[in-house]
This record gives structure tokens, C-alpha cells and sequence, in this order.
């Protein structure tokens, strides 16, 4: 009982954010006016049966690889299904993905810019696979709606012998800068116009400012290198089209 008159506030401050949210969008006419309140529904729900289950295992090593796993699987499905639902999108999706958490978690931990434990996977880790989608996400569609919206500047380029993929090859490149614009201007504005929720979070944890810093830079770098190699990997994966990509809903 104490618990729940304790989240009473938080639950009434959340409920009216998601609601404003809600009813801007519907005097607005904007479609899917109900998906953020559907997403922090959800979110509450997941981060309640997550925090649970994280109190547990977040020592274990086998738990929290395992953990990692099941956040890569959304996300790569998650990314999957915002560039249209398909085997190879998807495989694509799993590839990019991967080779970005793979390659930066490697370094991150090799080098001893962090050192390696559970926890710090599993901190690092989430929130790397996390921003990964949105690049991911945001490179397959960047790209998609490009060439479709361009497709006339394609179709000649392929008329004049250029093949598929040198055809969409600006438009790849441009997709790719569009997908990093947000997490560029995140690392670039860190301190000034934001504090991330780790650095706040390690702070209000006890960790020193400094250690917390350390770290945030840390994950800054992490996030950079890894959408980097995703979004390449996604936009190289798609420019190579001989038919107008389907429109993205």
C-alpha cells in the first residue's frame, strides 16, 4: 500500500503527459495519433517486469548475456518492421546491427576504456543496441523515401549505364548522414543543452561527476562508432534497386 501511494504521483504526472501528447496530435489530424501513448504504456510495463527480473541477474554474466540478447532481437526486429517486414530486410537488419554492437563493445572493453563485467555490458550494451535501431531505422527509411521520391533521377542514371547501386549512391550517402544527425547533435550539445540519463543516473547512484563523465563519454563514442557501421552497412545494403522501393507508412 505504501508502494503504491508512493507511485501515485509519478503515475498521475505520467498520465497527463502521454495525454497532452495525445491530444496535440489528434487536434493536429496526425496519423497514428495514439502510437506515444501506446509507447509509454508499454515502456511503464516493460521497465516494471525488467527491473525485476534485472534485481536478480544483473551479476550473472550468462543472465545478462542473455538479456543482451533479447534486447538485440527486438530491436533488430523493431528496426525490421519500420522498413518493411521481409527475410532479407530482416537478415540485414540482424547483419548491421551486429557487426556495429559486436565491433564497438570489443573495442570498448579491449582497450579498457571500461572495464569489463556484467554490469557494465549490460548498461553499455543496452543503450548501444537501442541507439543502434533508431540509426538502423532511420537509415532504411531516410534512404527508401529518397529513392522514391527521386526515383525519375534514378531511372536516368540507370538509363545512362550506371549500375543499381552507383545509381542511389548519393542517396545513400545522404541517407546515412540524416540517420546520425540526431545522435551528432546529442554528443555534440552533451553538457550544454542536455545531461544524459547515465550520467545523471551514475551521479545520483554516488559515482563521483568525474567517473560519471568518463563514462558518458564513453558511451558517446560507443553510440557514434556503432551507428556508423549500422547505417553504412543498412544504406549499402538497400542502394543497389532496380524498381521503385513500396512507400513507407
Amino acid at each position: 500500500m505504501l508502494i503504491l501511494r508512493e507511485l501515485l504521483p509519478t503515475l498521475f504526472g505520467v498520465s497527463v503527459l502521454a495525454l497532452i501528447a495525445t491530444a496535440v496530435l489528434a487536434g493536429y489530424r496526425v496519423p497514428h495519433r495514439w502510437a506515444p501513448l501506446f509507447a509509454i504504456v508499454r515502456g511503464a510495463a516493460q521497465l516494471a517486469i525488467i527491473s525485476l527480473v534485472l534485481a536478480g541477474v544483473i551479476t550473472n554474466p550468462l543472465w545478462v548475456a542473455l538479456a543482451l540478447l533479447v534486447m538485440f532481437g527486438v530491436a533488430a526486429a523493431t528496426a525490421t518492421h519500420r522498413v518493411g517486414w521481409s527475410g532479407d530486410h530482416a537478415f540485414m537488419m540482424v547483419t548491421a546491427m551486429a557487426v556495429g554492437v559486436v565491433v564497438t563493445l570489443t573495442i570498448v572493453f579491449a582497450s579498457g576504456a571500461l572495464t569489463f563485467s556484467a554490469r557494465y555490458a549490460l548498461a553499455i550494451g543496452g543503450i548501444i543496441i537501442g541507439n543502434a535501431m533508431s540509426i538502423a531505422t532511420l537509415s532504411g527509411r531516410r534512404f527508401t523515401e529518397a529513392a522514391g521520391d527521386r526515383w525519375d533521377e534514378v531511372e536516368g542514371w540507370l538509363a545512362l549505364g550506371a549500375t543499381p547501386r552507383q545509381s542511389t549512391q548519393q542517396l545513400a550517402r545522404t541517407a546515412v548522414y540524416s540517420a546520425l544527425i540526431p545522435s551528432v547533435d546529442q554528443t555534440k550539445t552533451t553538457g550544454l543543452v542536455t545531461l544524459p540519463g547515465a550520467f545523471v543516473g551514475a551521479i545520483f547512484g554516488g559515482v563521483s561527476p568525474l567517473e560519471a563523465g568518463r563514462f558518458q563519454v564513453v558511451v558517446l563514442a560507443a553510440i557514434m562508432c556503432a551507428g556508423s557501421i549500422t547505417a553504412v552497412t543498412v544504406a549499402a545494403w538497400l542502394a543497389p534497386v532496380r524498381v521503385r522501393p513500396p512507400s513507407l507508412r
